[in-house]
């Protein structure tokens, strides 16, 4: 009971991660029915910019959560420019072309970001410094640490504020209309190229604050490390139904948890020799399943209202 008390909290802070940067992908999906696989480079810049910050900070003296929240006001600008770039030198120039096109373009850019933040940063393993209080709190025969506490909440927190925005703004009303018809949202007078840049904008934001905490959270950062993230994030978006806000939140949630009752479990009936190797095993297993059982995903139906 204690291994499956720990698994859940452990597999919810992983999904809460998953959650934010599932919601870049099925934000996009729901406009332009476009799947971003730049998506996972736009959170690894946002780790690495907050990390540059932090380091410099750190250098200086300074500690805490204070630190990390100034990298992010940092990171968040760059991959919202980052992500306005994207739309329009890789995106919209290939709107109404066939959709190989854009895929392909999507997965140029990405080569292209980690290449470019290579030189950057260099190509190898940059480690967070140590400035982060190292407070646990227990929780039945569980422990869950400060830095989880604070990803949690403030997963929370967007997830709710990002429903918000969509369900009762006018800029919301906006961006469900550019999804269910654009040609039509245009007669009405929305700027649709002006939603799809705004959603593009939304979606890299989330995904810098979700690069600043997986940075947090695992002390390290890379130039690959967005891709893997970047798949089970979209694992996680197809796993709760691609193009709805609510199965992007559960698929990550999911997906986390499923992982690492996985590898929790593997890893007891190993000695814990090989359970965490698994971990990847389970999330791309339960995709196959979700393809083959239910191809729209546990939310997803025909004709749903897509954001």
């Amino acid at each position: 009971m204690d291994i499956f008390l720990q698994q859940v909290i452990n597999g919810l802070v992983q999904g809460s991660i998953y959650a934010l940067v599932a919601l870049g992908y099925t934000m996009v999906y729901g406009i332009i029915e476009l799947v971003n696989f730049a998506h996972g480079e736009v959170v690894m810049v946002g780790a690495l910019v907050s990390l540059s910050v932090i380091e410099r900070l750190a250098a200086r003296g300074y500690s805490g959560w204070t630190v990390i929240v100034i990298g992010l006001l940092l990171a968040v600008p760059a991959c919202i420019a980052l992500g306005l770039g994207i739309e329009r030198v890789a995106y919209r120039p290939l709107r109404k072309a066939p959709r190989l096109a854009p895929l392909i373009s999507a997965i140029g850019v990405s080569i292209a970001l980690q290449q470019l933040a290579a030189l950057i940063w260099g190509r190898n393993y940059l480690h967070y410094p140590d400035i982060l209080p190292k407070t646990q709190y227990a929780i039945g025969g569980a422990v869950i640490s400060e830095v989880q506490v604070v990803i949690l909440i403030a997963a929370a927190v967007l997830m709710a504020g990002l429903w918000i925005l969509v369900q009762r703004t006018r800029l919301g009303r906006a961006m469900r209309a550019s999804a269910q018809n654009p040609a039509v949202a245009g007669l009405m007078g929305v700027d649709v190229n002006r939603i799809i840049a705004t959603t593009f904008a939304v979606g890299s934001g989330l995904a810098a604050v979700a690069g600043a905490l997986v940075g947090a959270y695992y002390n390290v950062g890379n130039h690959t490390m967005g891709f893997l993230l970047g798949l089970k994030a979209f694992t996680a978006a197809v796993l709760g139904g691609i193009g709805s806000l609510g199965g992007a939140m559960l698929g990550g949630l999911l997906l986390g948890v499923i992982e690492n009752l996985g590898a929790g479990y593997m890893g007891k009936l190993t000695d814990g020799a090989v359970g965490s190797n698994y971990s990847d095993v389970f999330a791309f297993l339960m995709l196959v399943l979700v393809l083959v059982l239910r191809p729209s995903g546990l939310l997803g139906e025909r004709g749903i209202e897509k954001v």
